[in-house]
Parts: C-alpha cells; sequence; structure tokens
C-alpha cells in the first residue's frame, strides 16, 4: 500500500510541474484570446493519416485568431499550442499515461465527427508548434505551425 501511495504522489508531482511548465511556455506562446477581439479565422482539419490541415500558419504579432477545428477522424484528436520541446515532453507523458485528460487554455479535444474553437493571441513574433498528443499521433507526425511575424 505505502509503494502504491508514493507512487501515485510522484505522478501527480510529475503531472503538477509538467503544468506549470506548460502555462508557463503557454505565456511565452501567447494567451487565451478574447472572443470578441478576433482578427483572423483559421479552419483546421485533423484527421486519421495524422495530419492538420493546414499544418502552417502565418499570422500577424498581436492578432488574436480564433481556431475553428474540425475532427473529420474516427478516433480522438487535439490541437495543443507550445514549443516542439514542450509538445515533445507532453507527448511522451501522454504514452505513459495514455488515460489522462487536460483541458488547457492552449488546446482543444475533439471526439471523432465534433468542431470546436480555440481563440489565443499571438503576442510574440516567432515559430511556434502545435500537435497533437493523443498517444502515437504525434510520433506519427501529427503537428504542425504557426509563424508569427
Amino acid at each position: 500500500m505505502k509503494s502504491v501511495l508514493i507512487v501515485s504522489t510522484l505522478t501527480l508531482s510529475l503531472l503538477s510541474a509538467n503544468a506549470f511548465a506548460h502555462d508557463e511556455h503557454a505565456s511565452q506562446v501567447g494567451s487565451p484570446g478574447d472572443a470578441a477581439k478576433v482578427s483572423k479565422t483559421v479552419e483546421i482539419d485533423m484527421n486519421d493519416t495524422m495530419r492538420f490541415t493546414p499544418a502552417t500558419i502565418s499570422v500577424k504579432r498581436g492578432e488574436t485568431v480564433k481556431f475553428l477545428v474540425k475532427n473529420s477522424g474516427k478516433v480522438k484528436h487535439e490541437m495543443v499550442l507550445g514549443s516542439i520541446k514542450e509538445l515533445q515532453e507532453h507527448a511522451a507523458l501522454m504514452q505513459k499515461f495514455p488515460e489522462m485528460e487536460h483541458s488547457d487554455p492552449n488546446q482543444i479535444s475533439l471526439d471523432p465527427g465534433k468542431s470546436g474553437e480555440l481563440v489565443w493571441q499571438f503576442s510574440k513574433a516567432g515559430r511556434f508548434d502545435f500537435a497533437c498528443l493523443q498517444p502515437g499521433h504525434f510520433e506519427a507526425g501529427m503537428r504542425g505551425n504557426i509563424v508569427v511575424k
């Protein structure tokens, strides 16, 4: 019983540390956007070929973007904004804990056939990434990038 408690505590510590790092990085990418201030709308399709369409998006610094995201596949997919390093780390964690659910302001998870919105303001210029972190999807190449000029 004691070993189960120790493993559970360590797991929660790792998840909490990851969530903190995730929130910290999200502020570097930008911040959740105000739907009333959307200046650009981008439609994103996620499918079972493990691809996003489009896979490259260009936006202007300071722009608030509404991503209209659709899962046209037959399995759950998600779009998570972050750096490639953070996305790799989070994907590895999802591989270890496939039942883990997360709900962060810089991501949207969708069941098959569902659609949703993600509103984000890009406050800094640079190249940012997005990916599906469902187990195996990132490794299969389900990722893209956002160029902020």
